[in-house]
């Protein structure tokens, strides 16, 4: 039922469609921007039409950048020989948050999903190998796939693949979340802490 109108409601169709918005979350969004002055309003309309035209992929590392290499690729102080494999520009953004990694990165664009129509083709794996042929200053890579199971089973196709290469390929260690009880956590993540224990 149309209670406020064509326009207003395809307002809040529109935020309702973005990922983890359900009805309510789109109907607040859209009564704010709507409550708000029209300059605000058309701040983020054309913030939205410049990211969406302005932005392209790193030649390098298929990251988002306003340039054709990101601010990453493009640093000076950067370690070139050690690669980590992301599934995504915001996995990325997570490890640069922790100041510990000074290494380059691909970035996959998403995770092998039977279930979802997503393949090998369907990501920058060609990309990642034509890099790595390329490029023989490169000599370790590092899997920072999700630890799930598309995460995993991407990390695997990658590790085969990586074989062929002689390059040192390692896989991030996952482990029992800090402030979790033993009782409630899960067995492949026990098994996996298991596996990746260092001493003390």
């Amino acid at each position: 039922m149309n209670i406020y109108g064509a326009s207003v409601s395809r307002l809040i169709e529109e935020f309702a469609k973005l990922p983890g918005v359900g009805a309510k979350s789109a109907s607040r969004m859209a009564f704010y921007v709507l409550n708000s002055p029209k300059e605000r309003a058309e701040a983020l309309a054309n913030a939205i039409l410049n990211a969406k035209n302005s932005s392209k992929y790193c030649k390098f590392c298929y990251n988002l950048a306003d340039t054709d290499i990101c601010r990453i690729c493009a640093g000076s102080k950067r370690d070139n020989s050690t690669i980590m494999v992301v599934e995504s520009p915001q996995d990325m953004a997570a490890y640069e948050k922790t100041k510990e990694y000074s290494g380059l990165y691909h970035i996959l664009h998403g995770a092998i999903s039977p279930m979802d129509g997503v393949g090998p083709a369907d990501l920058r794996i060609k990309e990642l190998l034509e890099r790595l042929q390329r490029d023989e200053s490169i000599n370790e890579v590092i899997l920072a796939t999700n630890p799930n199971i598309e995460g995993e089973a991407t990390a695997m196709y990658l590790a085969k693949l990586l074989k062929t290469l002689e390059i040192k390929t390692t896989r991030i260690a996952h482990g029992v979340p800090v402030g979790s009880d033993l009782e409630h956590v899960d067995s492949v993540t026990l098994l996996r802490a298991l596996q990746g224990r260092i001493p003390v």
